[in-house]
């Protein structure tokens, strides 16, 4: 099929993937050093080529709009959730190279209609992505809570201050809790009361049992007491939950495997016919029936992966 198309259009379509992959590996993605080049020798001159101050003027004003008018589907909260060290504009920056590179993909694959199609899936898909980068980081956070309560306790015994102790198991942890913990240590440091700082957190990670840690932490502190007594008795509580929440994931994994397999098949078939039997898809990408069959497809894939999430996440 490529071998129809105009030379220019086609030579256009390579600029612009050839592009996108540039910004988005080159610039967007590039590491970023802690202190910048300009603190750390400020006698020196910065050099900085065009494409590097395209972007950031780009990504500068992309925040600037959204600090303006914020949304909830994409903010600083929501990616710091995710784990992700990028500003919103940074985020949109690399959403808008993927698709661009999607859709022209897209049209070389099946033609005008495909590339409508990747077009419009590929910013959903990104967002779907945030939201299972979302879900894994606030399931491992959960994982790391017992351990960390133990260590807690452990500190406290053997004659730690809270926050040392704190700072102690934000050490010997792994992300994502140590990353959680080094802040509440930094936060503290710096004057946030450290109530405050546990319920942020507890709050950000949508975590039930952090979320008991910071109370148990609050009441000692108006009431007193042997706060790792406490802490283990929280503890015991949350592993008992755990090895419950546990026998629930493994009782429902046979209807997570198969609402994947249910979701995965009709798109997999879809792109297989594409690539294997273009003629026949043809029909989908160049119709005015095909083009309503698909979103057909969308809407009740849609509606059924609702349907399948609702059942697959029973309640305890």
């Amino acid at each position: 099929m490529a071998a129809d198309l105009p030379a220019g259009l086609l030579v256009g379509g390579l600029f612009l993937v050839y592009l996108s992959m540039g910004l988005l590996f080159g610039v967007v993605l590039k590491g970023k050093a802690g202190v910048p080049l300009s603190r750390r020798r400020p006698d020196a001159i910065h050099y900085s080529s065009g494409l590097s101050r395209l972007t950031d003027h780009a990504v500068g004003a992309l925040n600037r709009g959204l600090r303006k008018r914020p949304t909830s589907l994409l903010s600083r909260e929501k990616l710091e959730q995710a784990g992700l060290n990028k500003e919103p504009g940074d985020y949109l920056l690399i959403a808008g190279a993927v698709t661009l590179v999607a859709a022209v993909s897209g049209f070389f694959l099946g033609g005008v209609g495909v590339s409508i199609l990747f077009f419009l899936l590929s910013p959903f898909v990104l967002y779907l992505l945030v939201n299972l980068l979302i879900a894994r980081r606030r399931r491992q956070f959960d994982e790391q809570v017992p351990d960390t309560i133990q260590m807690f306790s452990g500190g406290l015994r053997a004659g730690h201050s809270l926050l040392r102790a704190i700072d102690a198991a934000a050490q010997e942890n792994e992300a994502p809790m140590a990353e959680e913990l080094s802040r509440i240590v930094n936060e503290t440091r710096i004057g946030r009361d450290l109530g405050e700082s546990l319920a942020d957190v507890a709050s950000r990670t949508a975590s039930e049992d952090f979320y008991g840690i910071a109370q148990a932490i609050e009441i000692h502190r108006e009431v007193g007491g042997d706060l790792a007594e406490v802490l283990d008795h929280v503890g015991e509580t949350i592993r008992d939950r755990n090895q419950v929440r546990g026998q629930v994931r493994a009782l429902s994994a046979e209807g997570r495997v198969s609402a994947l397999v249910l979701m995965a098949l009709p798109i997999l078939m879809f792109i297989g016919l594409v690539l294997f039997n273009p003629l026949y898809a043809r029909v989908f990408t160049t119709t005015v029936v095909g083009f309503a069959m698909l979103a057909a497809a969308v809407v009740l894939l849609s509606v059924g992966g609702l349907w399948l999430s609702r059942i697959i996440k029973p309640k305890y």
